[in-house]
């Protein structure tokens, strides 16, 4: 897997403060994306051990909310096992922490992934300029959806996460 960059800090991608993962990969082409450079999952950089515990020691931190995967795309094929692998690993050494994931993807595409078991919010779906609407939280077009996983996972149905 590679990315691009490491937030700290970060209050735009979810709730609280954050630890964002920005990585490298992204198929969907979405016109107007605001990370285009992120699109190549050859760009950026080589995610090593010395990333991911910069991301733990960020997680260590009691101020700290949670990890968001956001990129590019955390479900592109180069980097879904990885980010499943790390997101199944931070569930076990930080179960209070949250972890949110950005994706193109529908949830009807990945309800049945196995990272969906470790994710807590999934906003899901491509960006559409001509739906772009910048006073929602969370997401750019108000085709995204903010979905709660374990609630939609106990409902069976799509449970949107409050705003």
């Amino acid at each position: 897997m590679r990315y691009h960059n490491i937030t700290k800090d970060d209050m735009l991608n979810g709730d609280g403060l954050r630890v964002v993962l920005w990585v490298a990969g992204c198929s969907h082409g979405c016109p107007e994306c605001q990370n285009p450079i992120t699109w190549d999952p050859r760009g950026g950089l080589e995610f090593t051990e010395v990333e991911k515990n910069e991301i733990f020691q960020e997680l260590e931190k009691s101020y700290i909310s949670g990890i968001t995967f956001s990129g590019g795309d955390p479900l592109h094929p180069a980097n879904v096992d990885e980010v499943t692998a790390l997101a199944r690993e931070i569930r076990c050494r930080y179960p209070d922490k949250t972890i949110w994931l950005y994706t193109g993807y529908t949830w009807d595409e990945i309800e049945s992934w196995e990272i969906v078991k470790y994710l807590d919010v999934v906003i899901d779906g491509k960006f559409v300029s001509a739906l772009q609407d910048v006073t929602l939280p969370w997401r750019g077009s108000s085709n995204q959806k903010v979905i709660d996983v374990p609630s939609t996972l106990r409902a069976g149905k799509i449970v949107l996460q409050a705003e």
